[in-house]
């Protein structure tokens, strides 16, 4: 005789066409919460009637089993200070007997939903989310389910984050840029500090753009909106836009901020178009660490958040059952 296999509310929203939370507030009942059409709920609670599934819904309040599974959503591995995030929760989860389930998401808001729930339904013990790009709808997504949840880099509203002291670590970085330059004449841009990469949208850049502010301002040395250049991530963005200052200043500036590594990507690309000349006279600082980059030959400052310290400490928010909101800052340092 043939023994069907238990069914999981994965099964379930793959038959109705939903995705696991939806069927997780639908047959919870919290579905007008999340809004879901009436017409969607009815289709889920056929589905699994049809399969069988009210007896798991019995039991699914008493259950105390862990899986023994930690997930983790993350932007993207290239980038190091996501890479040593991920790095460091392995440790600490194989330090608590628990299996990493690491998933790169990218900045997409609807993929990092997805992957959040498709760790909700291998029944994950603990998510944390790290670069979120709309955190309120996945940590609704890990509470709907009662899945321990935190956010790093990207703090949420509803739920226990930990970040980098990012308006902090800017301002420092700015401020030694500007010790390191000559003082920058208001009348000649070529003397000015500019700042490039990142997005105004996603609260690391706009907190770095205001630490970059509010340190020029002080020190006299803000006097163009065009100082600041957020034009995103993309290493082929970052070149373009630095090559177009280039060309309208007829030299590389005085002084440059980066807002991530793979910005400084961007930028050393361009870099190698010009003669070594050039370059040493200009001040290079990167809200990022990269350890090699430290051994470029040109003036280059470091910020290195640290990410041992974030994870650890996102850990001791987990471990110890905290759901209310509650945001952590970590000092980055310079490097």
């Amino acid at each position: 005789m043939k023994i069907r296999q238990k069914i999981t509310i994965y099964d379930i929203a793959k038959k109705a066409g939903a995705s696991p939370s939806a069927v997780s507030a639908a047959l919870n009942g919290d579905w007008k919460q999340r809004r879901l059409k009436q017409e969607t709920v009815e289709r889920i609670k056929q589905v699994a009637c049809d399969e069988g599934y009210s007896a798991n819904l019995q039991a699914r309040g008493l259950r105390k089993a862990e899986s023994g599974l930690a997930g983790m959503v993350l932007p993207d591995h290239e980038n190091r200070f996501f890479a040593e995030l991920s790095q460091q929760f392995a440790r600490e989860a194989h330090d608590r007997g628990l299996c990493p389930a690491i998933v790169h998401a990218g900045r997409d808001a609807d993929a990092q939903l997805r992957s959040v729930e498709s760790l909700i339904a291998y029944s994950v013990d603990l998510v944390m989310i790290a670069g979120a790009t709309e955190p309120l709808e996945l940590a609704r997504a890990c509470r709907n389910s009662s899945v321990r949840h935190v956010f790093v880099d990207h703090a949420c509203a509803e739920a226990p984050s930990v970040v980098t002291d990012n308006t902090v670590g800017a301002a420092i970085l700015t401020k030694t840029l500007l010790e390191d330059m000559e003082v920058p004449s208001g009348s000649d841009p070529t003397t000015w500090l500019y700042f490039i990469g990142g997005e105004r949208s996603l609260p690391a850049s706009a907190e770095r753009i205001l630490g970059f502010c509010q340190e020029t301002k002080a020190s006299q040395a803000l006097f163009d909106a065009d100082q600041v250049m957020a034009c995103g991530y993309e290493i082929k963005e970052t070149e373009k836009v630095l090559s177009a200052l280039h060309a309208r200043l007829g030299q590389l500036p005085a002084g440059l901020f980066v807002n991530s590594i793979g910005c400084f990507e961007g930028v050393l690309r361009f870099l190698s178009s010009l003669p070594e000349e050039e370059i040493s006279k200009a001040t290079f600082g990167c809200f990022d660490h990269d350890p090699f980059a430290t051994l470029s030959r040109f003036r280059l400052r470091m910020v290195r958040q640290r990410a041992d310290l974030m994870v650890a400490e996102a850990f001791r928010q987990l471990d110890s059952g905290a759901s209310k909101p509650n945001l952590i800052r970590v000092s980055p340092e310079l490097v």
